[in-house]
């Protein structure tokens, strides 16, 4: 039977409520197990060659690997920003508890 892995997505919003909002259809469409929302953070960046900076949200997205590349190109379709600063990773290690949360809640069919 092929393990399931743990996959993350990091995304920054132009608010709380639009990531929410976002989360929740990730969710409804069984792309994400879990979006842990970070209502509120500073953003330095460099945008048409100026510094700049911005209040946004973030959201941790969990998922599977399996997932991972799909999360990414929805997310980036839901998304409102021309350019969405979408970052996403294979986990190296997570509890087996979690990984068996992840495959319920995600509905991630096992090869046997």
């Amino acid at each position: 039977m092929k393990t399931l892995e743990a996959a993350l997505a990091w995304c920054p919003f132009p608010d709380a409520a639009t990531a929410r909002e976002i989360a929740n259809q990730l969710l409804a469409e069984k792309l994400i197990a879990c979006a842990n929302l970070f209502p509120v953070i500073e953003s330095v960046f460099e945008w048409e060659g100026e510094t700049s900076s911005a209040t946004e949200a973030v959201a941790l997205l969990k998922t599977s690997a399996e997932k991972l590349d799909e999360l990414v190109a929805r997310l980036g379709e839901l998304h409102p920003y021309d350019i969405p600063a979408i970052v996403a990773w294979r986990c190296d290690a997570a509890h087996p508890l979690t990984l068996q949360w992840l495959d319920t809640t995600l509905g991630t069919p096992r090869i046997a």
